[in-house]
């Protein structure tokens, strides 16, 4: 490698490390959000016990309930726990999928939906199921994902509508901040 092209390669690193660790502090630099933060409502059905047509599991990425069998990128799943017997969301880690590619958390929080405006930046479950039950205010945290600043998780917040023993379901409404590096969870466009 020519001198020149060493110096450049060498600049386009710290580069890339200034933009990352800009990304982990606040949103000063980031590119210009594209995707608006808006409140969705899911339902999700339990892994066992119910139609296998029916989506038991989400993606932050996708903004989208998904069927865990289908292969498909997925942060989370709910069941009734085989312990407890309670309804639970399962991060990827207590899934035991794809360890190598980095887990997604969850994070129960005590603040209304509403009044959350940014993700935690730390404390998540990775491992094990989270219990919910109506009214369960939760943080979530996407698998990372490569971006132009580097390899970063989604942010979302999620509230329990209501849990159906019977029908084996629950219900959400979830805000998900699909914008690399964001952690705002306010609806509307995210700011830098």
């Amino acid at each position: 490698m020519t001198p020149r092209r060493r110096l450049v390669a060498v600049t386009a690193a710290f580069t890339g490390l200034a933009l990352l660790a800009a990304a982990c502090s606040n949103t000063t630099g980031l590119p210009a959000a594209v995707f608006t933060n808006l409140v969705d409502t899911v339902s999700l059905y339990a892994l066992r016990g119910t139609a296998i047509a029916l989506p038991s599991a989400y993606s932050i990425q996708d903004r989208a309930s998904v069927r865990i069998e289908q292969n498909v990128s997925l942060d989370f799943a709910f069941d009734l726990d085989s312990v407890t017997g309670k309804p639970a969301l399962f991060p990827t880690g207590a899934l035991h999928l794809a360890p190598s590619v980095g887990t997604s958390g969850l994070q129960p929080t005590s603040k209304a939906f509403a009044d959350i405006t940014s993700a935690a930046t730390s404390g998540y479950t990775l491992d094990k199921a989270v219990a919910i039950d109506t009214g369960t205010v939760l943080f979530a945290m996407s698998r990372p994902l490569a971006c132009l600043i580097g390899s970063v998780p989604l942010y979302a917040k999620l509230h329990v509508l209501s849990v159906d023993s019977t029908a084996r379901s629950v219900k959400f409404e979830i805000l998900v901040d699909q914008n690399c590096g964001y952690r705002g969870l306010a609806p509307g466009l995210p700011k830098q």
